[in-house]
């Protein structure tokens, strides 16, 4: 369809341009990098945020990850997965800071999103599709806290996989390169997350 050979265009100039801006920020260019910052720069700090349930926090790691990614350049041998490269920098980070930290007690809708409507989002991003309205409705604030606890308990793996194929549409290759695993793997990491986080839900779903 015209339509799909449009995107595809523009997909492919898309993939163009970002790959000439991390050849040139490999060379030191840094108003280069600046651009992939700036194109990378929300996802990074939406994945954080779910991994870390903090703003403030979020808003440094990814600070920091940036800082790594422009002085590890040299380490990103495909030039090309500088996007998959730069987000497991950002997991890294984030996953060692919650060792750190200790596993932090359910958040307020306030700190996960500024969106009021994530937590019906989020209902249909857990289940795969609708959901019925539960016996006894829930605030949006609630129901976002319960959701963003849910999502903290679950296992290392499924709870990155939810995050960044789930929640933020990254595509099921660049989630598996993060996760160092198959396109199958991530699949069964997210039917399991979604599996578990309706069983813990449940008396909210």
């Amino acid at each position: 369809m015209p339509t799909d050979s449009r995107a595809a265009q523009d997909q492919a100039v898309q993939a163009a341009q970002e790959l000439a801006n991390v050849l040139a920020a490999k060379a030191g260019d840094r108003s280069a990098f600046g651009k992939l910052a700036q194109q990378y720069q929300r996802q990074c700090a939406a994945v954080a945020l779910r991994l870390l349930g903090n703003s403030h926090d979020a808003a440094e790691l990814v600070q920091d990850a940036l800082v790594k990614a422009f002085r590890s350049l040299d380490q990103l041998q495909q030039s090309e997965r500088f996007g998959p490269w730069l987000m497991r920098i950002v997991t890294n980070l984030a996953l060692n800071f919650r060792r750190s930290r200790g596993r932090r007690q359910a958040l307020s809708l306030e700190q996960t999103s500024g969106d009021g409507d994530e937590g019906e989002d989020m209902r249909a991003t857990i289940a795969g599709g609708a959901m019925d309205a539960p016996e006894k409705p829930l605030t949006s604030a609630e129901l976002g806290s319960a959701i963003q606890k849910a999502i903290d308990e679950l296992p290392e793996k499924q709870r990155l996989a939810l995050v960044m194929f789930a929640i933020e549409k990254m595509p099921q290759k660049d989630v598996a390169d993060v996760l160092n695993c198959s396109v199958e793997a991530v699949k069964w990491h997210v039917f399991t997350a979604r599996k578990q986080l309706r069983k813990s839900l449940g008396a909210y779903l």
